[in-house]
């Protein structure tokens, strides 16, 4: 039974979307909800699973297309699993019969004719050791070498080569060119309206983390006994203090819709998340009602989704607020970006010990840089300024997010 593999229904928000990989080839077997092709938007890339046990008959739409919502992409053959098989067992006695001994996908295959590579020095972990897409892209990452010119035109070559001056650097010089893909792309897009459109300022202040890595230090490990092997990180004071500034400073919490600012009554806040293919924001839903376990499990299923794609449209929509942690990857100081349609973005930083004066005395503290950007538009300069003094105030005295004081 011949069954229409179609690209799923996209959000109103989304117009339209773009073939990333095709994970399985037409003749080859596949099991009812196996991937078989992944779908990138401007938001997410989506799942393509296979409607039952089956093969794929026909690609309609190869990689790199253009779809719409609903758009047939491909042709699905049910319960044709069995007589695929002798045809791959041709298909493989015929690599054999011609000297290609691993089986090389189209879009493998193009990557290795655009930069020149032998393929026969590919590891391939494709089905049967077939090269893929992601297996030459992982070649050239490591530096793989282009494939030797024939032997033909190698006496030429020597015979024409001059004498290379003294300035020319010595070794190979590799460039690769690949295209932007639609989530970067958006992503570039929307950081650059970001900035022509918002009136953009930043206010710094710097924390004392000391109070907060004691009390987590105290309490980590019953903390993780007690939530399932939840371990407490310092994201959760930081949502769990932002919340509370949130609600003292409502503008902080708004937006502008053309001419309109829409103060928004509950806390949804984001937090970004680096992954392979770019920068998501899965959101928090109503911080004001979770705890510090709820906050640190839903960030942790955030990052393992995000790594592995899995992210959906729901986890990234809305939003009033947007927490970000250069931190973790060693930035001492830096101005973040607004996501729009928000007016506000607090960015963390490194914890750095430094000398501080404190009571007429100097000792060294875990200190850490606070960036809040801020819409000028939407608030002014003395709110954003006690917005972030409030962050700062309830971090360095944790109790008093329990005490609202």
């Amino acid at each position: 039974m011949s069954i229409e593999i179609k690209a799923p229904t996209f959000p109103e928000s989304v117009a339209d979307g773009t073939v990333a990989t095709w994970h399985k080839q037409p003749g080859e077997a596949c099991a009812a909800d196996e991937l078989i092709v992944d779908i990138e938007t401007d938001k997410v890339v989506l799942e393509v699973v296979a409607p039952a046990d089956g093969v794929i008959k026909d690609v309609v739409k190869g990689e790199g297309d253009t779809v719409l919502s609903d758009e047939v992409i491909a042709l699905f053959e049910a319960g044709a699993a069995a007589a695929a098989a002798p045809a791959a067992e041709a298909e493989a006695a015929a690599e054999a019969a011609t000297g290609e001994g691993d089986k090389v996908g189209p879009a493998a295959r193009k990557l290795i004719e655009e930069n020149n590579l032998d393929a026969s020095k590919i590891p391939g972990t494709g089905k049967n050791g077939g090269i893929t897409k992601e297996d030459v892209q992982n070649y050239l990452k490591k530096g793989g070498a282009q494939a030797p010119a024939p032997a033909a035109t190698a006496p030429v070559a020597e015979a024409k080569a001059p004498t290379a001056p003294v300035n020319v650097p010595v070794g190979e010089r590799v460039e690769k060119r690949v295209p932007m893909t639609r989530l970067r792309a958006t992503i570039a897009k929307r950081l650059v309206e970001a900035q022509q459109s918002a009136a953009m300022l930043t206010t710094y202040n710097e924390v004392n983390m000391k109070p907060v890595m004691e009390l987590r230090k105290q309490y980590k490990d019953l903390f993780e006994k007690t939530h399932n092997g939840t371990r407490l990180g310092f994201m959760s004071f930081f949502v769990k203090a932002a919340t509370e500034a949130l609600k003292r400073f409502p503008a902080v919490n708004a937006s502008i819709d053309g001419n309109d600012m829409v103060y928004h009554g509950y806390q949804d806040i984001g937090v970004a998340v680096s992954t392979d293919r770019g920068l998501m924001v899965p959101v928090l839903r109503d911080t004001d009602s979770m705890s510090l376990a709820d906050i640190e499990a839903t960030i942790r299923d955030f990052g393992t989704r995000g790594r592995d794609g899995k992210l959906g449209m729901e986890d990234m929509q809305g939003g009033t607020f947007t927490i970000t942690n250069g931190g973790v990857f060693g930035s001492l100081m830096s101005t973040p970006i607004l996501n729009p349609p928000q007016t506000a973005i607090l960015g963390m930083h490194k914890i750095q010990e430094r000398p501080m004066a404190v009571n007429g005395q100097v000792e060294i503290l875990p200190m850490m840089y606070l960036a809040l950007s801020y819409d000028h538009r939407m608030i002014d300069g003395k709110e954003a300024v006690q917005f972030l003094v409030t962050i700062k105030d309830l971090l360095e005295d944790p109790a008093r997010m329990l005490l609202d004081v």
